[in-house]
């Protein structure tokens, strides 16, 4: 199951290439991957040009997992929640990030990427 959502990943990675705003706004902690596949603001939402971009992304990827439920035969928040595994990992350090108890965390340096249990069949 893992497999098609990191295919869900490279193309939501490649869609993300041009939005310089995002990525200043994730640099900066406003902006985060959440557990369910879908892109967060951990603090109050940035400027509009950000938000625009951000809210395009995961238009995105919205599509991409319901385009993916629809074939594998899951539900599109199965399909986000396996992305937000693989996009979890990715996470790098001084980002932040949300698990499913909804709590923004900031991965520090000398932890490893978050991995919840139920990524690693745990």
């Amino acid at each position: 199951m893992i497999r098609w959502a990191a295919l869900a990943v490279v193309a939501v990675a490649g869609a993300a290439a041009a939005q310089s705003a995002y990525f200043d706004a994730r640099a900066a902690g406003q902006v985060g991957e959440r557990y369910d596949g879908y892109l967060g603001y951990s603090q109050t939402p940035p400027g509009a040009q950000t938000r625009a971009q951000t809210e395009a992304l995961n238009i995105r990827r919205r599509a991409l997992y319901s385009d993916l439920a629809q074939r594998r035969g899951v539900s599109p928040q199965e399909v986000g929640i396996t992305a937000g595994c693989t996009l979890l990992a990715r996470v790098a350090v001084g980002e932040r990030y949300m698990l499913s108890d909804g709590q923004w965390r900031v991965r520090l340096a000398g932890q490893p990427a978050p991995t919840p249990d139920y990524c690693t069949g745990g």
